[in-house]
């Protein structure tokens, strides 16, 4: 790699960084994170509590469908707060008069999306652990995975959140093209979230794998493809 091109993948990760920053100042000055996306995601946990009326074990049995499913219905909202910032006085056509390489802006809202997804994640763990009773057999698995599916979910959901940005409607479309394409990633990681707390007997890093090399595709494509998504 010559030095050009040393200067341009600095350059990429810089603006990245940037947009990813402005972002997360916006997420920490308006608190939806705190005020709005967590204490739905919590009271999802809390009413699936009530609706199944079973005792610690079947929650314990339940607790990792249950925690991706809160994770994955906030996370919806999460990625159409970040695709409403960019709408919000015109500031999409702001990012790319700046010059920003659509990659750049991808990977930073991607990231702002990821870091949103692991406070989120942290506080559902503390829940299904107070609520369900939930005991951690394996740390590491419960972190890694965790992890791999963020970065699938916001990798994703910031490019599909472009996509149906760019069809208009993006608050009634965004939710139909996205979730079938993250089923793959909700049975990834409910499955080795059973691993990690023991519910089942399964091989939760082979499953881990697939987390991996999906949220891999979906950065690669996303980095790709966002410029075409968000062509006026």
């Amino acid at each position: 790699m010559g030095n050009r091109e040393v200067v341009q993948v600095r350059e990429l990760f810089t603006d990245a960084r940037l947009v990813a920053t402005r972002d997360l100042r916006i997420e920490a000055r308006s608190r939806v994170l705190l005020n709005q996306v967590a204490p739905f995601a919590l009271l999802v946990l809390v009413l699936f509590g009530f609706a199944l009326d079973a005792d610690q074990r079947t929650l314990r049995t339940f607790a990792p469908g249950l925690f991706w499913v809160a994770v994955l219905l906030a996370a919806l909202l999460a990625v159409q707060r970040s695709t409403s910032l960019e709408h919000a006085d015109d500031a999409h056509t702001g990012l790319r008069l700046s010059g920003m390489a659509p990659s750049s802006v991808f990977l930073g809202k991607a990231a702002a999306v990821f870091v949103q997804l692991i406070v989120l994640e942290t506080l559902l763990t503390m829940g299904i652990v107070v609520l369900y009773g939930s005991e951690v057999d394996d740390p590491l698995l419960l972190v890694l995975t965790a992890a791999a599916a963020a970065v699938a979910v916001a990798t994703t959901g910031t490019l599909y959140g472009a996509l149906a940005s760019g069809l208009g409607a993006r608050e009634t479309l965004l939710p139909i093209l996205l979730l079938p394409v993250l089923a793959p990633v909700l049975i990834g990681a409910t499955r080795s979230f059973d691993d990690a707390l023991g519910a089942a007997a399964v091989d939760g890093w082979a499953w881990l794998g697939l987390l991996a090399v999906f949220g891999l595709v979906a950065t690669v494509l996303g980095a790709l493809a966002y410029g075409a998504m968000i062509e006026d």
